[in-house]
């Protein structure tokens, strides 16, 4: 255990954060308290409404997580208010650190210009240490010229600059991420290393596997010897879902199923539902982290055909066997054997990939042996000690 005489606040002001999630912004604060320090998280007023979709609070707040963090909720500068909402100035962050006296920040992106305010509390308090991971590449953001030339290359890179000196590391949650802050930032290779997102491992109900399991595909009248392909998260045109269920829909096999949870993009929602009534496809909606958890551990194949999310991690940490779209630099997910890759934006490739696996129930044995040992690899119990193991 830590002395629990320290401190660590979590900064959540360069994105999100959403209240009992299990995104990574929820889950190291819980393990960091569950490893004995005081934790406290300040974040924006950024999150999600009940259907999943981003809702930007209505006031500042002060409450606590069902773990027992801290949580201070903290609005942009309201002088020249759009500015420092595209910018990220907030209310009073230097005030609310000194109240707090964290002897350890970790700084959930870079990308806001009141970086400049925890350096100046760095600058008071020398000894405190000071981490910050990444979750930005070329993938999720800088896609537009403002974003990429603008932000990214002039505004993040001069916060990225201005810490790299004082940060005792900088974390990429993938490889490609990690490769984002050495060429977009330009800081030094050796500065920066992977801390994998993961699964919140202690919340797995590993005991109750059999009867989830059986209630999930029970409610769905798919048996217990069928074959079940789970996929879903926030679904629109780039996660390639409408391809997995043309796939299933070419194999035509009666025991093979797919069950989609999230949400669906408005600008998606035609397309998808001229093919959600199809055989064997079962839209479930939008699910919590616990519920998302049940659907992944009744399944026997997880695929996510199309862009990187937090789900390709999860699934991972829960040794559940895998179909990822190959990206370069997102192949951290690879133990050798728990998972496949696909090469194209192809129903046909997608097929054959689902149809070698159903198969040959050897090599998927064997599959399920490698997802399993590979798994705690993307535990964040083993990850949150990782990310300050130098403490």
């Amino acid at each position: 255990m830590a002395d629990c005489r320290k401190k660590i606040v979590h900064l959540c002001l360069a994105s999100f954060f959403i209240d009992n999630y299990s995104y990574q912004e929820n889950i190291l604060p819980r393990y960091h308290k569950i490893m004995g320090y005081d934790v406290t998280i300040i974040a924006s007023l950024v999150s999600f409404d009940k259907n999943g979709r981003y809702i930007l609070l209505p006031h500042e707040d002060q409450y606590c997580t069902i773990d027992g963090c801290k949580v201070l909720r903290v609005n942009y500068n309201s002088f020249f208010y759009k500015f420092n909402k595209l910018l990220r100035r907030y209310n009073s962050l230097y005030s609310l650190l000194m109240n707090e006296r964290p002897d350890i920040i970790f700084i959930h992106g870079v990308q806001f210009l009141d970086i400049t305010k925890v350096l100046r509390y760095k600058r008071h308090f020398p000894l405190v240490k000071l981490y910050c991971d990444n979750h930005a590449d070329w993938i999720n953001s800088a896609t537009n010229f403002i974003s990429k030339n603008i932000l990214h290359k002039i505004v993040w890179k001069y916060c990225a600059k201005k810490l790299e000196p004082h940060v005792e590391c900088f974390y990429g949650v993938t490889p490609l991420r990690c490769e984002f802050l050495s060429k977009m930032y330009k800081l030094p290779a050796d500065r920066i290393r992977l801390l994998p997102m993961g699964v919140d491992d202690l919340a797995i109900p590993w005991g109750d596997r059999d009867e989830i399991n059986l209630s999930i595909r029970s409610s769905l009248s798919i048996s217990v010897d069928d074959f079940l392909i789970v996929t879903g998260g926030k679904i629109d045109e780039k996660k390639n879902i409408h391809m997995l269920i043309k796939a299933v829909k070419k194999l035509s096999y009666e025991n093979i199923h797919l069950i989609i949870f999230g949400t669906i993009a408005t600008s998606f929602k035609k397309d998808m539902e001229q093919l959600l009534h199809l055989p064997n496809v079962y839209f479930v909606g939008w699910k919590n982290s616990e519920q998302v958890m049940k659907y992944l551990l009744s399944a026997d194949l997880a695929i996510f055909p199309g862009t990187h999310s937090v789900l390709w991690e999860q699934a991972v940490g829960l040794g559940l066997p895998s179909v990822f779209k190959y990206w370069n630099g997102m192949t951290h997910v690879d133990g050798g054997g728990n998972c496949s890759f696909l090469k194209s934006d192809n129903v046909d490739e997608i097929a054959d990939v689902i149809e070698q696996i159903y198969l040959f129930p050897k090599a998927f044995q064997q599959m399920k042996n490698s997802a399993l040992a590979f798994s705690a690899n993307f535990h964040y119990s083993n990850i949150a000690k990782k990310s300050i193991e130098n403490v």
